[in-house]
């Protein structure tokens, strides 16, 4: 029997245990660096398109560039419905986060086989350099800042089992009820 994690590891997405994934991504220097930058996030778009020819995310997906073995400060998000929609993500930073928390189920394609339970702000607010150097900020809620949240996370080399309560262990991915559903309240 195949596992849910198999037609993720063809993709060429960097799976748990990779050195990569536990490493900090370099911030571009823009716009010095656009042409590196476009490149990322057109390899980012790229992979985004063919995993989800693979597999379907009613959550939205996200793909940090340490992901598909580039190690540059870049994310990508598509929101759940949006196919036509990703926000890309160039050193990105959380500069304020919401008190406000909610507990939900976070998947991850470098460790695609589990689920876990992990608290988040239901607000954050993310800086982001533009690729003629300015800085954006931006004010994600609910599931996006969680999307958002999960992918920068990645570029600081955490995975979300980093950020889940202590004793709260994942669950295996058969054993996740909610596949295939919009996050419950607070989502």
């Amino acid at each position: 029997m195949q596992q849910p994690s198999e037609p993720t590891c063809e993709l060429l997405v960097a799976q748990y245990g990779a050195p990569i994934l536990s490493q900090a991504a370099r911030p571009f220097d823009l716009p010095a660096k656009r042409e590196a930058a476009e490149l990322a996030a057109e390899m980012l778009f790229s992979s985004i398109q063919r995993i989800g020819q693979v597999h379907s995310f009613a959550k939205g997906i996200g793909l940090a560039a340490p992901q598909i073995g580039i190690g540059w400060a870049a994310a990508a998000v598509q929101p759940p419905g949006h196919d036509s929609l990703t926000i890309v993500l160039l050193n990105p930073r959380v500069t304020a986060s919401s008190q406000d928390t909610d507990e939900q189920y976070e998947g991850c394609l470098s460790f695609f086989d589990v689920r876990g339970l992990v608290p988040r702000p239901l607000t954050i607010t993310v800086e982001t350099t533009a690729l003629d150097g300015t800085t954006v900020t931006t004010m994600y809620e609910r599931g996006l800042a969680r999307l958002v949240a999960h992918e920068i996370d990645h570029l600081d080399g955490l995975l979300y089992t980093a950020r889940m309560r202590p004793g709260v262990d994942p669950i295996p991915v058969e054993e996740y009820r909610q596949s295939g559903r919009s996050w419950a309240c607070g989502s």
